[in-house]
């Protein structure tokens, strides 16, 4: 799927891009001069890793699974993840779909929509969905290495 093409004339993925843009600014200086090399990569060309049944990811600066970086994450739709954890904080922006995100049980989460924006703190029960009939593509931001801690159904 080409979201650039296909979203390109909406409102909302401009406004999500922008967003993106926005967190992205704090963030990309510091890994991308690390690297000391600039990077401009098509949304077409990004390798996807199936991480579970019902969401992929592509770290596109940094590496998730030793500390900091920076991650595409693309769920199926209509799919959510189960309750889970943390260890470290993290930062998102929807770039498509509509996604929720239930801290704590919370029966009534708001609907992120694109160029909506979540934060998630380290050891934050919660679980993440996408609750489109399309597929739900993010990005996040995190200090810490990703890892997933399910939690016990209660």
């Amino acid at each position: 799927m080409h979201v650039v093409t296909k979203f390109s004339g909406n409102k909302m993925f401009v406004a999500a891009l922008l967003a993106a843009m926005f967190v992205l600014s704090f963030y990309t200086n510091v890994t991308l001069a690390a690297d000391d090399k600039p990077a401009a990569v098509p949304f077409e060309q990004l390798e996807w890793v199936e991480m579970a049944p019902f969401v992929s990811m592509s770290t596109v600066n940094g590496d998730k699974s030793t500390g900091a970086h920076g991650t595409f994450g693309k769920f199926k739709p209509n799919s959510s993840s189960p309750p889970h954890t943390h260890t470290g904080a993290y930062r998102g922006v929807v770039i498509s779909g509509v996604m929720t995100n239930p801290f704590n049980g919370e029966k009534n989460p708001p609907k992120l929509t694109p160029g909506s924006y979540w934060y998630v703190p380290a050891g934050v029960a919660h679980v993440t969905s996408c609750v489109s009939d399309t597929p739900c593509i993010f990005y996040f931001y995190s200090d810490e290495k990703f890892d997933f801690i399910p939690l016990a159904e209660q």
